[in-house]
């Protein structure tokens, strides 16, 4: 057959398909790059710990929202100001709130977040041994517990 396409073509444009979607796409455009390639690169790393506040979950750098976009024309604005990378998420952080970041702080009020499933595990696991140890003292207990007059009925019942 000239004019048909071999089942491993069919599998070439199926990778290369699969190859295109799953990509990560980096929104930064070519006018947000700045032109020194180390704050260029400062300016990344950064990026890379502030949330898409539209997108969630996805950060800064990989968003092509244009919310996105302004923060990282920020984060651009405020390392060409001399600003450190810390002073610079401060700075955002201060302005959008402390949901701005991919890896929230582990100080202040955050510590019992941070804390609560370790907590709620370990009590849970603390009323499922107080639960098995009652259950087993239970059964233990129930198992004779027949009054005279209970034994000779369950004797009439097992005769028949």
């Amino acid at each position: 057959m000239r004019g048909a396409i071999q089942p491993r073509a069919w599998i070439l444009v199926l990778c290369l398909a699969v190859a295109a979607v799953t990509t990560p796409a980096v929104a930064v455009q070519p006018d947000e790059i700045m032109q020194d390639p180390a704050l260029e690169a400062r300016a990344r790393e950064i990026s890379k710990g502030l949330r898409c506040l539209v997108c969630r979950n996805e950060n800064i750098d990989d968003s092509n929202a244009d919310l996105a976009r302004d923060l990282r024309l920020l984060v651009r604005e405020r390392l060409s100001a001399g600003d450190s990378d810390a002073e610079v998420v401060d700075y955002i952080t201060e302005r959008y709130g402390e949901y701005v970041l991919l890896k929230p702080l582990t100080g202040g009020a955050n510590w019992l977040l941070w804390a609560a499933g370790p907590l709620l595990l370990l009590g849970g696991a603390g009323l499922a041994i107080v639960y098995i140890r009652r259950r087993g003292r239970a059964s233990v207990a129930a198992e004779g517990a027949l009054s005279p007059e209970e034994q000779a009925r369950l004797d009439e019942i097992l005769k028949d």
